[in-house]
């Protein structure tokens, strides 16, 4: 045990989880790669949970933030803030909400948390719709939706949450049925369900489940969802922490996958634009953003800095295509590991959009999930110099694959090589 990894375990809680056996210290990085206290150099596919969006210190952001703390790094919300209101300008033209308006905040749980406060005012209820295998945050209301039993470790909640079908395809009563079949049986759910439950303010759901191992629908679910919610009033909160930006290269939202019946009420966003910095927020119609009757402000959400760095980067993103790169790039990083996993029996299943990747692992006779084989894949890519995640629902035997948007194909090739070794040296 390093004297560092004794001292977290000191003063540190116990579940404050680490990856690997012997966890790793990360010092600096630059581009996609980052370098540990000993030196060692690694192909790095998972950007800090999904954070890391366009490269580890990007120029660009770098400047940006040093020249910001220069002048001021704090003043609140009470105040005027141009990069916050330059910043909320281009989210809330790019988020496809009409009227949009813009809260920030420091986190996606925070962001969560405000989505539901909001929809919970607007609608006069505490019912709340959620996503079965689902992940929203760490707070109390968010842990109260999520609907992974590994991260929710308590039932006490504020709201009153009932779980649908359809986040995960090809698990569960319906994973036999064909697209359409599949639509209308969660459909035809999501009716039942309504009938037996007072009316929901909101539906809240990840377009691409992140936690729960980039599991998602057909194409269409949530439109269909939404015709039915629009009956009742109820709203639709789409969570784009992992989605947005372009990570899933076909879309710059989640939600766009399913936009025939228009875009959602209030989307969710966090991680990717801050590229490291603390940067979470909510775009809601005017309507339901201005439904709080009492006052409040953001001592954190909005900080010039992180707003800074906000607008840097959507900037490089936006102006570098770096949404088109993760639907080339990504597609090639998925026919490479699917051609892997044809040559693997413990691989059920390679998923995914962009540079959003799952890779489900379980025991070829039972097709139980094989949690055990995930964390030994983990370790053996660490040996070969790469870094991935883990997620899954009844339990972690996913392999989480989500590098910077500015990926190169070199570097999907290298990753994707080193994978396939890593899968062979211990399955």
């Amino acid at each position: 045990m390093t004297d560092l990894y004794a001292r977290h375990r000191a003063v540190l809680p116990d579940w404050l989880a680490l990856y690997y056996a012997d966890p790793l210290e990360i010092t600096h990085g630059e581009g996609r790669h980052v370098w540990d206290a000993d030196g060692n150099r690694y192909l790095d596919f998972f950007g800090g949970i999904l954070t890391t969006m366009t490269a580890h210190a990007l120029p660009e952001v770098t400047k940006a933030v040093s020249e910001q703390a220069g002048r001021i790094i704090h003043t609140s919300t009470l105040y005027l803030n141009r990069p916050m209101v330059e910043l909320a300008e281009r989210v809330a033209q790019l988020s496809g909400i009409p009227d949009a308006r813009v809260f920030f905040t420091t986190s996606g749980t925070e962001a969560n948390d405000t989505a539901l406060l909001l929809a919970t005012a607007y609608r006069r209820s505490n019912q709340i719709l959620a996503m079965r295998n689902s992940y929203h945050g760490r707070s109390f209301s968010a842990v109260g939706i999520t609907g992974n039993k590994g991260w929710s470790p308590t039932s006490l909640s504020p709201l009153q949450t009932q779980y649908v079908h359809g986040g995960v395809r090809t698990r569960g009563p319906y994973a036999h049925l064909g697209d359409a079949e599949f639509v209308a049986a969660c459909v035809a759910d999501l009716r039942d369900l309504l009938g037996h439950v007072r009316t929901p303010a909101a539906l809240i759901a990840e377009p691409v489940q992140g936690v729960g191992g980039f599991t998602m629908p057909p194409d269409g679910l949530y439109a269909a969802f939404r015709e039915v919610l629009a009956e009742h009033g109820v709203l639709w909160i789409a969570d784009e922490v992992q989605t947005g930006w372009g990570r899933t290269g076909e879309h710059f939202w989640g939600w766009q996958a399913h936009a025939a019946a228009g875009p959602p009420d209030m989307l969710t966003f966090a991680k990717g634009i801050g590229n490291g910095m603390s940067i979470g927020g909510v775009v809601a119609r005017a309507e339901i953003m201005n439904c709080l009757d009492s006052n409040s402000i953001s001592t954190f959400g909005g900080s010039p800095v992180t707003m800074a760095a906000g607008l840097a980067n959507l900037t490089y993103l936006l102006e570098h295509d770096l949404q088109g790169n993760a639907r080339r790039v990504g597609g090639l990083l998925i026919e490479r590991l699917r051609a892997v996993a044809a040559q693997v029996p413990e691989v059920r299943e390679v998923r995914g959009r962009g540079l959003m990747i799952g890779v489900e692992l379980v025991k070829p006779a039972t097709g139980e999930a094989n949690p055990d084989a995930a964390a030994a894949v983990l370790e053996a890519a660490r040996r070969e110099g790469l870094l991935i995640g883990k997620g899954g629902g009844h339990d972690t035997s996913v392999l989480r694959i989500a590098p910077p948007l500015s990926l190169t194909v070199a570097e999907a090739e290298e990753g994707a090589a080193i994978l396939d070794r890593a899968l062979r040296s211990v399955l």
